[in-house]
């Protein structure tokens, strides 16, 4: 819930092909074309695994923007919003000197006692069991998988098991789910969808224990020697190195023991993918017995990935009611406009002007932004609404959020439009 979003990755965090946010099982997360550029440039490989850690949520405009009068590109053309994540922008006030690893661990264990009132004696005993481990570098330095279009992108999450699986694991815990969803007003397919993506309903959510993974990478976050890649990968590296002082806290908060929890490789956890930061911050008790429980109690678990949907997009977090997204069309002869993010400011009107038509009735006053998919026949357009925005703080990614969208259409039993 997962990788985010100058680096703010989201709930589930990084992953490449593999089931959520940098993982190797079952389900294949292609972030970012890089989340990824958060959508992840770099990590089409990096999938936020769910983390659920994501972009920051932006500040609502007063009013919903217009759109920009066309205008001569004076340089290279903006990456689009899929790429765009991982783009870091210059900041001279942040200092690149490498810290010796000695001296980086114990400020980490004085500034992390300090922030979270522990003993400092306690992360000591737990950090001198923590391993360093090659397979995590590995994992995280892998080159960024080819761009795939959306005809090849689809299948490798909506397909006729996750499907069914999906509609057996909703009417197994129906009763919890729909509480939820009254409750939240998140459609309870939409729930078991990500569940789906992200770990096959809770059928891998990892095999790497988290304290490694988070250890290696906040201290030991590979660099690849490129100049202007090293602020990206300065602010990854401390975004671990947060991440695993957000562990201590969350095993002094839940009782969990940091020596025997399994995650991602990017250190998320549970059936919902949810780095420690976004544990935290939008974990729920949904049965009332006191702990947030995400690995083994579903009622937990469904109310934190519902509470993730609604809180993480600030004023763009999941709507009551709305619409996720529609299918348009564009006028021949304009040019598809993809723009910075997918943050739905766009009137209908501003579409309108710009080609796109949507074929479903569109409820009055909503904003939207336009989506372009490689489809196998050629490229297929969306409007996707505040909903399929909630959906990328997910994972940043257009691609994932459709492909979730459409897996809870399908588990829903409505009839999908052709990839």
């Amino acid at each position: 819930m997962h990788l985010k979003q100058s680096l703010n990755f989201p709930a589930h965090l990084v992953l490449a092909i593999h089931p959520a946010d940098g993982q190797e099982p079952p389900t294949p997360v292609l972030t970012f074309a890089p989340m990824t550029r958060r959508v992840l440039a770099c990590l089409l490989t990096l999938g936020l695994v769910a983390c659920a850690t994501q972009p920051k949520s932006p500040t609502p405009p007063p009013q919903a923007r217009s759109a920009p009068p066309p205008r001569t590109p004076s340089g290279p053309t903006p990456a689009p919003a899929e790429t765009s994540v991982e783009a870091v922008k210059p900041d001279a006030s942040i200092d690149l000197t490498p810290v010796p690893f000695e001296v980086a661990r114990a400020n980490f264990i004085r500034d992390t006692a300090a922030r979270f009132a522990l003993d400092p004696a306690s992360i000591e005993a737990v950090l001198s069991q923590a391993n360093f481990r090659d397979d995590v570098v590995a994992l995280m330095s892998k080159p960024a998988e080819r761009t795939i279009g959306w005809s090849e992108y689809r299948p490798r999450f909506i397909t006729a098991a996750r499907i069914n699986g999906g509609k057996a694991f909703l009417a197994t815990h129906r009763a919890e789910l729909m509480r939820v969803q009254e409750r939240t007003g998140v459609p309870a397919e939409i729930i078991v969808s990500i569940l789906g993506v992200e770990t096959s309903y809770g059928g891998y959510t990892g095999k790497h224990r988290v304290l490694d993974a988070l250890y290696t990478l906040a201290f030991r976050y590979p660099r690849s020697g490129n100049p202007d890649r090293a602020l990206y990968e300065h602010k990854r590296e401390q975004f671990f190195r947060d991440e695993l002082a957000q562990l201590f806290a969350l095993g002094k908060e839940q009782g969990i023991d940091l020596l025997s929890q399994t995650g991602s490789y990017a250190g998320a956890m549970g059936m919902g993918q949810f780095m420690p930061s976004s544990y935290r911050q939008f974990g729920v008790d949904g049965d009332g017995d006191g702990r947030i429980n995400l690995m083994t109690d579903f009622d937990d678990i469904f109310s934190s990935v519902a509470n993730y949907f609604v809180k993480k997009g600030g004023a763009y977090g999941w709507e009551r009611g709305g619409p996720v997204a529609v299918m348009a069309t564009l006028a021949p002869g304009r040019e598809a406009f993809n723009p910075d993010d997918w943050t739905p400011t766009w009137t209908m009107s501003d579409l309108a002007a710009r080609g796109y038509t949507p074929k479903a009735p569109v409820p009055a006053g909503l904003t939207a932004t336009p989506i372009t998919l490689a489809a196998s026949d050629g490229p297929q357009y969306w409007l996707g609404f505040r909903n399929y925005y909630a959906i990328t703080r997910y994972n940043n990614s257009k691609m994932y959020a459709m492909a979730v969208f459409q897996l809870s259409e399908a588990i829903a039993g409505r009839e999908l439009p052709p990839a």
